[in-house]
């Protein structure tokens, strides 16, 4: 098994290691090609808008799409975003891989100045400490299964083979969320 990691903008490396940590080969995916070669994709966290501006210029949004159509994907904050359905505060032209049948909301933790770390809650008991930077907000997900909780507010969801997280796992050492994703291959 090989998780690729969308390598376009973010924090691609700190997911390339904590999947590599668990034992599990990872790869940077920056073209199609690439993405053929992995039989799973993390999509990290940055700037969404960012990446969607450089998905479209790489040649990578209708890969994509078909990709997470049938495969494994995990989105972590700007990912979570990409994989959203509907997005709230997105820009007119930002394109969205979409599958995850929610709506976030960008931004709606707060700014740079008011990110934070904090304990989630994952529904099979384990809590672990992430980080909430300039996060996302899930505000409907009629049609998901929840995965964690921060406090009473759902921030991660799974949907078929598709993942989605409001929080970044993998800058505080926190892997059980990558765990679960892995898991999703079987």
């Amino acid at each position: 098994m090989r998780v690729g990691v969308l390598a376009l903008q973010g924090d691609f490396r700190e997911h390339l290691l904590a999947i590599e940590s668990l034992g599990v080969q990872a790869s940077a995916v920056k073209n199609p090609v690439e993405l053929e070669a992995v039989d799973g994709l993390i999509i990290p966290g940055g700037e969404s808008t960012t990446i969607s501006k450089l998905i479209e210029i790489f040649g990578m949004l209708s890969p994509l799409r078909k990709f997470a159509a049938t495969k494994p994907v995990l989105g972590t904050c700007a990912g979570l975003i990409l994989l959203s359905n509907k997005v709230s505060g997105a820009l007119a032209d930002q394109q969205l891989i979409g599958g995850l049948p929610i709506t976030t909301e960008r931004n709606s933790y707060g700014g740079q100045l008011q990110s934070f770390e904090g304990q989630v809650d994952f529904v099979d008991g384990v809590s672990e400490n992430v980080a909430f930077i300039r996060a996302p907000r899930i505000l409907e997900h009629p049609e998901v299964e929840v995965v964690a909780k921060f406090q009473d507010e759902v921030v991660a969801v799974r949907h078929g083979t598709l993942m989605g997280a409001s929080f970044h796992p993998e800058l505080t050492g926190a892997t059980h969320l990558h765990k679960l994703f892995i898991s999703s291959f079987n």
